[in-house]
């Protein structure tokens, strides 16, 4: 089968983890991908990472110092399609100019990652570390924990979303050239990045405070956490929303909560701040009266989403990931044999497959002369074509609940796509507690169950270029909303579905939540190591997978726009926690152990890792902090007992440190030449003011109260970038409007309406509801 992307050059100058990412998707659904090196090699060689982020690619040496070997990158980028850096500075290392190549390529599209922020990072040197970046973002002080300090994650998750969804918007660069003719330049940072995992932190209002984090390692919310059962083993239970927190309280026989007068009659009253801990401790109680397999059969007979927690490192071992293609394995001329994750979305007409392992270094130096292209002619003769988007135009139909799905809808509507947000009459049953996930979009309230709905839907799908859903097989079939159904008008429609465990396997069936695949998948051990197992208080799996679903339904646009073909894609929550973790489950002979944590995890090492000061804590990001000395810091004024250093150098460095303020710790530190940070509350990040003007959120009005803080802008286009704040539909607020451009006559649109298959709303108030993590 053909690749999508087949045909298409890239040059990737990018190192570490998030550029080469990028590189990753597009050699996977087959771009020539060709990643510029400098001689020493990129930094990450020696991660086990580095043979999943390079896999596929070809490998070129350049000595920036070497004028022949800069005009032969010169050449290269000015023949690409795409073109891979961190950021401008390090374009101009290779003696590149970002204005030049655009002129000389008016097709390129270059794509910068920077670390932090467009405008630069807070610590010396400005490379990638996903330390520094988390808690400059507020994000470390962010996550539940015991003691309420902030907390080290040990997945690099900012990095990876960083990744997919900067290939987003790549793609989404390359799908408005096939209309425009032109290139653009394409900004997705750490803070995008962060802004996408973490949308609803940064959804608050602008008198709220820090919310206390000291709620323990599984959470603010007792249905929707993991629990160790009686017999000594822990499972993740997705209880979450009321059908389904009230079904977890009727099996553990805690139904008599609801009656208490703190509970006020509703399962709202679990994630109450007075409420937590009571709420906590009963339902904790309740699972230690049986075993774990009596548990997950008791919740699965009731549909609640369950699983066992399970290692990381059995992961790719699993039967699951197994049957839907998560695990491939490749020959690398270093590793040997090397079992990794394959592809974590298919597309069944253009399917991306992994196409070999990471290049030794330079392996392809030989054939570098043959790797230039002819300068593309600019022959679109017409000025550069302007929109609000680089999917303005596109309408795309997104019948998703809850995360995942809506927040999907989001970002595509964020790059400029009408989407339509199909939801049941009663509404998103999420989009109170959701209100961030479903900005941007128009809302359609239809009930689907019935012949009526179904058909007034195919009429909407026939106006669609793309419909995403979160159905599972069997339901999307009777609801005559799978792709041969809402194909048989539209054969070039996209669809796309996205399931909890995938299609096929034995778990496919299931449905499947963020919290309980992090259970299995292992994130929640790794995190633990050897203490208790810790839940992300992001959820990381589901807005990662949003990212992930608007990449599979740019794809699908990219190829239809190619070749006029639609076809049918699906992604799952299981493919996206398999991504997440690349890093941690690729396996070669001789591999070193993934890093694991611990509780309240700090780092392994307090110039790498949080420590505390006088007044707070910082993160220090030392490249190698072993070969750190003691005169080294005593030098740049950091008051070191050189007798305990030499004892004892961690505790020499802590004590030291918990002396200054962070101010003059950090300060001190670069002055040693180590990048360090201060951990920032979410509170401060908001009002940072360089990050107000680069629009990292938008201050919106409230319906009742202080207004509305929320993530701005995900990515920068240069040519194509819209611009404003994204308000929440009412359910069925544009009902029928969205039936008047699908062509039904006003007279059948108030038949509909009549008969309760179509809802008309009003908008909805813009508040916000209690957190739920």
């Amino acid at each position: 089968m053909p690749h999508v992307l087949q045909g298409l050059q890239a040059v990737d100058l990018t190192e570490r983890t998030a550029g080469p990412l990028v590189g990753m998707f597009l050699a996977d659904f087959g771009a020539e991908v060709v990643k510029v090196e400098r001689p020493g090699g990129d930094p990450a060689r020696s991660d086990p990472g580095f043979a999943v982020w390079n896999r596929g690619k070809r490998s070129v040496v350049v000595d920036p110092a070497d004028p022949k070997r800069r005009d032969w990158l010169r050449r290269l980028v000015e023949g690409a399609d795409i073109c891979l850096v961190k950021d401008e500075a390090a374009l101009a290392g290779f003696g590149l100019d970002a204005a030049a190549l655009r002129r000389a390529n008016p097709r390129l599209v270059l794509v910068s990652v920077p670390p932090y922020a467009a405008s630069g990072a807070p610590w010396p040197g400005g490379e990638e570390s996903h330390g520094l970046l988390g808690a400059a973002s507020g994000m470390a002080c962010r996550q539940a924990s015991l003691d309420g300090d902030p907390v080290e994650w040990v997945m690099p998750q900012y990095l990876y979303v960083q990744g997919v969804w900067a290939t987003a918007c790549t793609v989404a660069a390359l799908l408005e050239r096939e209309s425009s003719g032109r290139g653009q330049q394409v900004t997705v940072t750490g803070l995008n990045a962060v802004a996408t995992a973490a949308v609803s932190m940064y959804t608050v209002t602008a008198d709220s405070a820090d919310p206390n984090t000291a709620v323990g390692l599984g959470g603010r919310h007792p249905t929707y956490t993991r629990h160790l059962a009686g017999d000594g083993k822990w499972l993740g239970c997705g209880g979450l929303g009321v059908k389904f927190e009230t079904k977890v309280l009727q099996a553990l026989g805690l139904s008599g909560m609801l009656d208490e007068p703190r509970m006020g009659g509703s399962v709202a009253g679990l994630v109450d701040p007075a409420n937590i801990d009571w709420a906590t401790a009963r339902i904790k109680e309740a699972f230690l009266t049986h075993d774990r397999d009596h548990w997950l059969r008791v919740l699965t007979e009731l549909g609640i989403p369950c699983g066992p927690l399970l290692d990381s490192q059995e992961w790719l071992d699993h039967p699951q990931p197994q049957a839907i293609g998560l695990r491939t394995e490749v020959q690398d001329p270093e590793r040997g044999t090397v079992t990794m994750p394959g592809v974590p979305l298919t597309l069944t007409r253009t399917p991306g497959r992994v196409t070999g392992a990471a290049p030794e270094l330079g392996a392809h130096d030989a054939e570098a002369d043959s790797l230039p292209r002819p300068k593309p002619e600019d022959a679109s003769g017409a000025p550069a074509r302007l929109a609000a988007g680089p999917l303005a135009g596109y309408r795309i139909a997104d019948l998703g609940t809850f995360v995942a799905a809506p927040f999907a809808g989001h970002l595509l509507a964020e790059l400029g796509a009408d989407v339509v947000k199909v939801e049941p009459v009663d509404g998103d049953p999420f989009r109170a507690t959701g209100y961030t996930y479903n900005r941007g979009m128009r809302s359609l309230a239809l009930d689907l169950q019935s012949p009526d709905g179904q058909e007034t839907f195919h009429r909407l799908a026939a106006t669609c270029d793309a419909v995403l859903h979160a159905l599972r097989p069997g339901v999307s079939h009777k609801l005559r909303l799978d792709h041969t159904s809402l194909t048989a008008a539209a054969p070039s429609l996209v669809t796309a579905s996205l399931s909890g465990y995938g299609e096929g396997g034995p778990l496919g069936e299931l449905p499947g939540v963020d919290m309980v695949i992090q259970a299995m998948a292992g994130m929640m051990s790794r995190q633990g190591g050897d203490g208790e197992p810790v839940s992300n208080t992001l959820a990381i799996i589901d807005t990662t997978s949003a990212a992930m679903g608007a990449l599979t339904v740019i794809l699908g646009l990219y190829h239809r726009a190619r070749t006029g073909e639609g076809q049918r894609a699906w992604y799952s929550l299981v493919g996206t926690a398999t991504y997440l973790q690349s890093d941690a489950v690729v396996r070669y002979p001789g591999r070193p152990a993934p890093e694991t944590g611990s509780t309240d995890h700090r780092g392994h090492h307090p110039l790498d890792g949080l420590c505390r000061t006088a007044d707070g804590w910082i993160r220090i990001a030392a490249e190698d902090p072993v070969s750190v000395t003691g005169q080294q810091l005593a030098e740049a004024g950091i008051p070191l007992d050189q007798g305990a250093f030499a004892a004892d150098p961690t505790g020499a460095v802590r004590q030291a440190l918990a002396g200054l303020h962070s101010e003059q710790a950090v300060d001190a530190l670069a002055a040693a030449g180590i990048p360090a940070v201060r951990a920032r509350k979410i509170t401060e990040v908001l009002r940072d003011e360089d990050l107000l003007r680069e629009e990292f959120v938008h201050v919106r009005p409230c319906e009742d109260g202080p207004a509305i803080i929320a993530p701005g802008r995900y990515a920068t286009f240069s040519r194509t970038q819209r611009t404003g704040p994204l308000q929440v539909p009412g359910a069925g607020e544009h009902s029928s409007a969205l039936l008047a451009s699908a062509g039904l006559a006003a007279e059948r649109v108030t038949e509909l309406l009549e008969a309760g298959v179509v809802r008309e709303g009003g908008p909805m108030p813009q508040r916000l509801a209690p957190l739920y993590r």
